[in-house]
């Protein structure tokens, strides 16, 4: 991809794609208080409530640090990376791995075979970058603010059926996947089932674009939006280092925001099971039969019961299929446990899928009063189709009211085109290192970029098929490269990368009450600039935190 760079796949579990920028150190003013650091996470002292200690949320951010005069330095990393010396380098990389030892920033060994499905068998580090991302402070505070915005954009868009199924009529007919996702829809609109307690968990990802400055969304992810537990960990490892070493480097930690995602997620889930109203049910993870990215989801586990005293329960689809019954009343069992919530971390990917017991357990799961996260129609109103059909001209007023918040979401789109616009879709043959094409898919590693555009396009149009509705076309978007030290199997190298921002956010509706609409916290992922593809279990990006400038 060389240093140009553009939007990545979708981010969902095991997968994650990235983009960023970084922009010049700027004096800030705003204060932190010190933070308690336990030498091992327990109930009372464990990561997620430490981090709460000196967090610096959107709304305090604003009032406590100077707003950025421009990010016309982007690009330049937040210490020169040069002038460092190799001795304090491995001094830092010895303590962050140590660190992310003690605390459980771990993914499972790929080496080990038995890492996907055994927890404490075949643990090794997360994949992380050793310095935080520098990121300006105005564009953390915009992507903050849409995270409200776009929460009660997904919900409305996830009740109009019609508009669901009108717009992905034509990707149905050519991508089967899509297709048995619509099946499901359609059979719980024949039901004319109601969702009255809508819960999502999600996660907007950005780059900011070089050339114009303006902070561009890559995706909203409305399933399985993975690493909230592993992304607190990053956030108070840096902060950790530069409480250690920030003399050293000119650096300080404090201008790490805080990063409560964990903390907010499990809240959502709580308050979710509490509004079901079953003190004796269970909040259901529903996992791959593999998932070596299993400690960011007993993180989230872990604080559901500390915290709130919820049981969760983790289950394959094949499992849900097996153990799974439907009482009369809309209760939904598994081996014999009613589930109050279930929070999905697989079933994004036709992979998901093998055979027909997997679409059976979907379906059951819609059919039943159980609180699913997402929907079925959450999941659709996620799609890249969607996500396309909204940016048009006089969308977005069908399902808010507030220009403020229309001009807002506006501001931060790509450009996003159908297939069919024959003008586009010449000048992308024509320049297709300015596009991407995105088929309806999440997980990763899915995107066609540079020359592979133009082929995919001739092809297409050669063989006249409708095989075009399974694609959008996306600008590409190119954000600065700087360089950083990257860590993976322990091992830390110098390269020249880029940055993409997730902020995660939490929406929780019973009726007409609306429970909670917050922004929960981010996710910085970093990865060599040479690479079209991020994904972090992939091999291709790491973990990171942010330094706002």
């Amino acid at each position: 991809m060389g240093v140009g760079h553009s939007s990545l796949s979708s981010c969902s579990v095991d997968s994650l794609c990235i983009i960023a920028f970084t922009a010049q150190p700027k004096t800030s003013s705003f204060s932190n208080s010190n933070r308690q650091k336990p030498l091992f996470p327990t109930k009372k002292h464990s990561p997620f409530a430490v981090l709460k200690i000196g967090t610096l949320n959107c709304a305090r951010v604003a009032g406590e640090m100077e707003i950025g005069k421009g990010i016309a330095a982007a690009g330049k990393p937040i210490v020169d990376l040069h002038g460092i010396d190799d001795g304090l380098i491995q001094k830092i990389v010895y303590d962050a791995l140590v660190w992310s030892s003690l605390h459980g920033l771990l993914v499972g060994d790929r080496n080990d075979q038995r890492s996907g499905k055994l927890p404490g068998v075949g643990m090794v580090h997360a994949p992380i970058a050793l310095l935080p991302t520098s990121f300006p402070e105005s564009h953390w505070k915009q992507a903050c603010e849409l995270a409200p915005i776009f929460n009660e954009l997904i919900d409305r868009v996830s009740l109009d059926g019609k508009f669901l199924q009108d717009s992905l009529a034509r990707t149905k007919k050519v991508d089967a996947f899509t297709s048995r996702l619509l099946d499901i829809h359609s059979k719980i609109l024949e039901m004319n089932k109601k969702e009255e307690i809508r819960l999502g968990l999600h996660r907007s990802d950005y780059m900011l674009d070089e050339k114009t400055k303006l902070l561009l969304q890559i995706e909203f992810n409305t399933i399985s939006s993975s690493f909230a537990g592993l992304g607190c960990l990053v956030t108070d490892l840096h902060r950790t280092l530069l409480d250690d070493y920030g003399e050293d480097l000119g650096l300080d930690s404090k201008r790490i925001p805080g990063n409560t995602a964990t903390g907010q997620f499990a809240e959502a889930l709580a308050k979710a099971w509490t509004e079901y109203n079953n003190p004796r049910a269970v909040a259901m993870i529903v996992v791959q039969t593999e998932e070596r990215n299993m400690y960011d989801q007993h993180w989230l586990c872990t604080v559901l019961k500390e915290r709130y005293n919820v049981r969760t329960i983790r289950k394959t689809l094949a499992e849900i299929d097996s153990e799974g019954q439907l009482l009369p009343d809309g209760t939904f069992l598994v081996g014999g446990q009613a589930v109050a919530v279930v929070y999905f971390r697989a079933g994004y990917a036709p992979t998901d899928y093998p055979s027909e017991s997997e679409w059976r357990a979907r379906l059951l799961m819609e059919q039943s009063s159980a609180i699913k996260c997402p929907s079925i129609s959450y999941h659709l109103a996620g799609t890249k189709k969607i996500q396309q059909e909204l940016a048009k001209p006089n969308v977005l007023e069908k399902f808010l009211e507030s220009k403020e918040d229309i001009a807002k979401l506006r501001k931060c789109f790509a450009g996003l085109w159908s297939l069919v616009d024959s003008d586009i879709t010449k000048k992308a043959i024509e320049k297709p290192e300015l596009f991407v094409m995105k088929p309806q898919r999440e997980g990763g590693g899915n995107n066609i970029y540079g020359d592979d555009v133009k082929e995919t396009l001739l092809r297409l149009q050669k063989e006249g098929s409708e095989e075009d509705a399974a694609y959008i076309l996306m600008q590409r978007i190119f954000p600065a490269v700087s360089p950083t030290f990257l860590i993976r199997d322990s091992i830390c190298h110098k390269d020249h990368a880029i940055s993409e921002l997730g902020v995660y956010s939490a929406y929780l509706r019973n009726k007409e009450s609306v429970i909670m609409n917050d922004q929960c916290g981010y996710l910085m992922r970093t990865k060599v600039s040479s690479s079209n593809e991020g994904g972090v279990a992939a091999g291709f990006a790491v973990l990171d935190s942010i330094y706002l400038t």
